[in-house]
């Protein structure tokens, strides 16, 4: 084994020591709220209901025991943001603390060899929210009965979880116990069972197999999928499991808060898991509240319904240009506005499809003087100054100062319109007349349209502004705001010829951090979507890569994954940074620009200031919102879901 990853294994196995907690569940104190339903022998007592060693919350520093009771309220734009519970609660096998360490959280334990085998120690007595035991045989259903199932997953196993096109042999050696292991190094897997929107390698078997054709009732099955109107039994199976997007109030969970609400719905119930694996470190179960409530409201307004104090913890559907108007609400005492860091890349980054429907804009997207051009025709000094205040970090798309990978020439980006103006023309891309627009090979004029989600004014703010450096180059640029899905499905389909969005969620990388988000292996890449399908899908869909830069990308990431050291990663991840830089593939703009959060100001234990940031970090999740709690009760007129 390395040194690098026996420590990886040692501190996995020194954390579990020091989370697990009482040898016992004994001593621990229950919410009140369910005091009638234990009375009533509907409900075990809490001891009862606890795993044998608890994991024990006490992060120090300025954290507060708290109390039991209240409801939290969030604001979302979508009804399909109901999966956000799922990120907040961020009850993982293994989880990110706030130093961005990974440590065991549903595990009891870790034991990791050289990235080859992981042995998964599960926590004796924890049980899912409807009670029933948590064992290795929801691991079990998992990879023989839906991953194995290839009328439930036609694919296979996820690509996390191939080591050099390898599934790894999975073993349950006793209820407690389950290991995964491979020939080769596999480092995504723990990362990836951290994730904001995990590797969930377990399954309520309990529940699902009511509706899997190999345990059910064939006629009882086949009546409810008829009833459900599916199409067959895997759909209905597919329909009912999905624990990340958590719209199934019915399907068992770990989170701290369990769905009492069927969508679609205007406003989302959940309630405490009773059974729910973390104490506090006097014996407390969390979570402290009882109860969040998440209404649905037109992503514009959620700016004006928080400043009527209609949520008590909320950033989503906020941005860095509602700050000062929040802060006027602010002086009335009843919230309290915090700027958290972010970790992205880049604010904002135009992504040029490489993978074009269109064979023109196929080619010159392709062609890196195009994508430099752009990028030097871009005023940064300008948007910042205008929307952030002068207060952002211009530059490209790339990691942050703070990281131990930066390196300030490639995070460098300069204004230089006679060098974009140079660029265009030695692409063969002419004007029509000595200050009008280019024209494309074909004949068309050289308008870009830019594809948005069209969520916010801030990136629209943003491509005005470079529409008008971008026209004295010759190039014209048009907005084209759409719902997410929708805009998501052009981009995946190759309709879109650029699109905007957010840069690379880790700014924050390590050499042992996954390069995933620099290499062509997801469909989630607006860049080069269909190279992305083809990894994901082992060939059967999308594009062969056929990018020489791209490929190269591709062997870098594989000699990353089985480097032997820190080193021979860190050699990886300067090259991959590079290439880059020198590709220009994401066009960044600024970064640094900070998240407004707002924060009730009886709600305690959400830190002062804290990273905002996706993944790592789930957002709220890394700062355990199960530990928030109300200094005063919360008066509900609801007092039911």
């Amino acid at each position: 084994m390395t040194r690098s990853r026996l420590a990886t294994a040692i501190l996995l196995a020194a954390l579990a020591l020091a989370s697990a907690g009482p040898a016992s569940a004994q001593g621990v104190t229950d919410s009140p709220s369910l005091a009638a339903e234990v009375a009533a022998g509907r409900l075990p007592a809490v001891a009862e209901r606890l795993p044998r060693a608890p994991l024990v919350h006490a992060p120090g520093g300025d954290f507060e025991p708290g109390r039991h009771g209240g409801e939290l309220r969030l604001i979302m734009g979508r009804s399909q943001d109901v999966r956000m519970m799922a990120v907040y609660g961020y009850a993982r096998l293994v989880g990110y603390d706030t130093r961005f360490q990974l440590q065991p959280d549903i595990l009891e334990a870790v034991e990791n060899e050289d990235d080859r085998v992981f042995t998964l120690r599960l926590r004796p007595g924890h049980r899912w929210s409807d009670g029933h035991p948590f064992t290795s045989a929801d691991f079990r259903y998992w990879w023989e009965d839906v991953v194995g199932n290839r009328q439930i997953a036609p694919s296979g196993p996820p690509q996390t979880l191939l080591a050099d096109g390898q599934p790894p042999r999975v073993t349950f050696p006793d209820a407690h116990t389950v290991r995964f292991a491979w020939d080769r190094p596999n480092p995504y897997f723990l990362p990836a069972l951290a994730a904001p929107s995990p590797l969930y390698i377990y399954r309520p078997a309990h529940y699902l197999k009511q509706v899997h054709q190999k345990y059910a009732d064939k006629a009882k099955l086949e009546d409810r999928v008829k009833a459900e109107r599916m199409r067959n039994w895997a759909q209905l199976h597919n329909r009912l499991d999905n624990m990340y997007r958590n719209d199934n109030p019915d399907l068992p969970t770990l989170e701290p808060w369990v769905l009492q609400t069927k969508p679609p719905a205007e406003r989302f119930v959940f309630v405490r898991n009773p059974y729910f694996h973390r104490i506090d470190a006097d014996g407390r179960q969390l979570p402290y509240i009882d109860r969040v409530t998440m209404a649905v409201a037109d992503a514009k307004l959620i700016p004006l319904k928080v400043n009527a104090g209609e949520a008590d913890l909320q950033a989503r559907g906020l941005a860095f240009n509602n700050y000062t108007f929040l802060r006027q609400a602010a002086k009335q005492g009843a919230f309290d506005v915090r700027l958290w860091d972010t970790a992205k890349g880049a604010q904002l980054a135009l992504y040029p499809n490489l993978n074009a429907e269109d064979p023109v804009w196929r080619t010159l997207n392709r062609d890196p003087r195009f994508r430099r051009a752009l990028s030097l025709a871009i005023n940064r000094r300008e948007i910042n100054q205008v929307v952030y205040f002068g207060l952002a970090l211009e530059g490209h798309n790339t990691v942050l100062p703070n990281s131990v990978l930066h390196d300030p020439a490639l995070r460098a980006a300069r204004f230089d319109l006679a060098e974009a103006n140079r660029l265009l023309d030695e692409i063969g891309l002419k004007r029509v007349s000595r200050r009008g627009l280019r024209q494309l090979p074909d004949g068309r004029p050289l308008e870009i349209t830019v594809e948005t989600a069209g969520e916010d004014t801030e990136q629209t703010d943003v491509l005005q502004l470079i529409h008008d450096s971008w026209l004295e180059a010759g190039v014209k640029l048009f907005i084209k705001p759409s719902q997410r899905e929708y805009f998501r499905n052009r981009v995946f389909a190759g309709k879109s010829v650029m699109t905007i969005w957010s840069g690379i969620e880790n700014g924050l990388l390590t050499p042992g951090t996954n390069p995933e988000e620099f290499v062509p292996v997801s469909q989630q890449h607006l860049h080069w979507p269909k190279w992305g399908q083809h990894v994901e899908t082992g060939g059967r869909s999308g594009e062969p890569i056929d990018d020489p830069a791209a490929r190269e990308l591709m062997r870098l990431n594989e000699a990353w994954r089985n480097a032997g050291g820190e080193f021979e990663r860190f050699a990886a991840w300067k090259r991959i940074l590079e290439i880059h830089a020198e590709q220009v593939f994401t066009i960044g703009l600024v970064a640094n620009v900070r998240q407004p959060v707002v924060v009730s100001t009886r709600l305690r234990n959400v830190p002062q200031t804290g990273i905002y940031n996706w993944d790592p970090g789930a957002f709220f999740g890394i700062y355990r919102p199960d530990s928030f709690w109300f200094a005063e009760a919360r008066r509900t007129a609801a007092a039911q879901p």
